[in-house]
């Protein structure tokens, strides 16, 4: 049996281990590429680099893009700080376009050709894929004086794809994460990316399945499932009173179609009818606030809705400790865009909140009848009556709120989680430092088990 067999299989048995496997003789050291940094509503991307940093992995974090924002988590400053920002030319750019062509013109020209190909007939990645391939070519030539072990991308889209780009000219092994509408609305060269990539990893399992779908039975050996995951000693319970009032409903999301603020706010006005004694607290911002602004103001709501906008995490804890219910009304969008797994939710369960919350993509792994009420998509009815049941019955919201941190404590702890990432990468070194041994197997082949969680 091989090194990495046994160290897969140990992986697969000890899912609550918090110490990456030891003896590797080529220490690991990764590069994260995100789409944004440092942006608030991808906190996950930014406590997962954290934990590894916790667990002896060194990372390096390469943006696509420097998000400007009137929030920003203090954690992040320090990562800002060292993190390799980039404009999308500059003569160092310029430079490290022409030290590829020079040593090796043939496999740039031919990766030009592969990622044109590949993203032809999409505006949005053909357009994409002309902006970020100098940059990703720019982060090659620094990684590989860096000593770079491994690259890991957040996201199936452009990040993927700036990894794919990187491992084509210098070998380095990449994987990345793939999450919810980087994964639903379009899928362009997914298969290439998996087939490239030392392994990937997915959220869900449903994601799992889209991906299986995509790109065919032959890559369901190579996807791992690996939930993100919450800090369970931030996010913890609180005693609330049992007879607190008005009821307070807490809702963290940004404004966006997917998040179906829409439907919240109607289920707020039926809860108004009703006689319902209650405050809605939504926090967050995006392009849609307005558009909410509006309904509430035509609802007459003004009383009972109140808009926070961004807020760091700390105001978050304070708020969900605060609360009766988190409620999301997640719904699948026009152009096809979906949730993975919402962390705020794991937040809200971590928190002992019951969530209310719609029966979509991977939610239901996360929710079921113990710790939360799951409603259709788009049903404001069906909203409001599970926010009155809870509501009436307090006994029922604290059996949810404790089964629900129970689910979290289980699947969706961020060190358990990051852990099993970590020693991923650490088998993928593993791996690497044993090719000349006979025997060794490479990730994602033969009978390896995919799942942490069954």
């Amino acid at each position: 049996m091989s090194n990495s067999t046994v160290l897969t299989q140990d992986l697969q048995n000890n899912p609550r281990s918090s110490q990456v496997p030891a003896g590797v003789e080529s220490p690991v050291k990764v590069a994260y590429i995100m789409s944004r940094f440092p942006k608030i509503t991808e906190t996950f991307i930014l406590y997962e680099i954290l934990a590894l940093e916790e667990f002896g992995v060194p990372v390096e974090v390469y943006p696509l893009l420097r998000e400007y924002q009137p929030v920003t988590h203090p954690e992040a400053e320090r990562l800002v700080q060292r993190a390799h920002f980039h404009p999308f030319i500059s003569l160092p750019i310029l430079h490290a376009q022409w030290h590829f062509i020079r040593r090796r013109p043939l496999a740039y020209f031919r990766l030009w050709a592969e990622v044109l190909g590949g993203t032809w007939g999409s505006a949005k990645f053909l357009v994409g894929a002309l902006g970020i391939f100098p940059k990703a070519v720019r982060f090659a030539y620094e990684m590989k004086r860096q000593g770079i072990t491994h690259v890991h991308a957040h996201f199936a889209s452009h990040p993927a794809l700036a990894a794919f780009i990187i491992h084509r000219l210098t070998g380095i092994p990449f994987s990345f994460t793939a999450h919810g509408s980087d994964l639903h609305v379009e899928r362009r060269m997914l298969d290439k990316k998996v087939a490239a990539a030392a392994f990937a990893v997915t959220i869900s399992s449903y994601n799992n399945e889209v991906m299986v779908e995509e790109c065919g039975e032959a890559a369901r050996n190579k996807i791992h499932i690996i939930h993100c995951g919450v800090d369970t000693s931030v996010f913890s319970p609180h005693r609330r009173s049992l007879a607190q009032s008005p009821f307070q409903i807490l809702c963290v999301a940004s404004f966006e179609e997917v998040k179906g603020h829409k439907y919240l706010i109607e289920a707020c006005q039926l809860l108004r009818d009703r006689g319902v004694d209650f405050t809605c607290h939504l926090v967050g911002d995006g392009p849609l606030r307005p558009e909410i602004e509006a309904q509430i103001t035509a609802a007459g709501l003004l009383d009972q809705v109140r808009l926070h906008g961004g807020v760091p995490r700390a105001d978050v804890v304070r708020m969900l400790a605060e609360a009766d219910v988190m409620a999301l009304a997640s719904v699948p969008t026009r152009s096809g865009k979906r949730e993975g797994i919402p962390v705020v939710l794991m937040e809200a369960m971590a928190s002992g909140l019951p969530v209310v919350t719609s029966a979509i993509s991977g939610i239901p792994e996360l929710v079921d009848s113990g710790c939360g009420l799951l409603v259709l998509p788009g049903d404001a009815t069906a909203l409001d009556d599970g926010l009155r049941k809870l509501k009436e019955d307090a006994k029922l919201r604290d059996r949810m709120g404790q089964a629900g941190r129970e689910r979290v404590l289980r699947e969706f702890d961020l060190r358990i989680n990051t852990a099993a990432l970590a020693r991923l990468f650490q088998l993928r070194s593993q791996v690497d430092a044993a090719r000349e041994v006979p025997g060794a197997v490479d990730m994602g082949q033969g009978r390896e088990p995919r799942s942490l969680y069954g």
